[in-house]
């Protein structure tokens, strides 16, 4: 892969990450199903652990197996019954993109997650910032998503 290539591989999973989180804050279920690949991997097992900044403890500890989801359909019907009845902002910046291959690349995104009970609900309210840390495969209809994990640096809950 030559540099012109590197980089359009770069912008391309740019732009990919960018329609996961507008998909996802939009609704756009039939726009998010295009950005995972068939045998994606969602891991939550830390997206409720917040390190410790001087002990470096996490609280709480991580989660088990049961926070990880295989496969697309899996991926994608925790997304939806996670966020559907809610109204969620998600910000991510400065993507640390690394093509590990002409077919694979990995990547760590700093972000942002506000996420609230729509009006007229009882309040709920979470603000959070963090690490997407992924990985990516070229398929022939472009790039996807293929494993995906959340960590925390600060979690705020109402």
């Amino acid at each position: 892969m030559d540099n012109v290539e590197r980089l359009l591989a770069i912008e391309e999973i740019r732009q990919l990450k960018a329609r996961y989180w507008r998909c996802m804050d939009t609704k756009d279920w039939d726009g998010l199903a295009q950005v995972f690949a068939p045998d994606a991997v969602f891991d939550l097992s830390q997206v409720n652990s917040v390190r410790h900044p001087l002990t470096g403890e996490w609280t709480p500890p991580y989660g088990d197996e049961s926070a990880v989801y295989r496969g697309h359909a899996a991926v994608l019907k925790m997304i939806r019954d996670s966020v559907a009845r809610l109204v969620t902002v998600h910000h991510g910046h400065m993507g640390e993109i690394e093509i590990t291959s002409e077919t694979t690349a990995r990547a760590i995104w700093a972000m942002e997650d506000l996420i609230h009970n729509v009006p007229g609900e009882s309040r709920m309210f979470m603000h959070g910032f963090g690490h997407y840390h992924d990985t990516y495969v070229r398929l022939d209809r472009g790039w996807a998503i293929q494993t995906t994990r959340i960590t925390r640096l600060y979690l705020e809950r109402d």
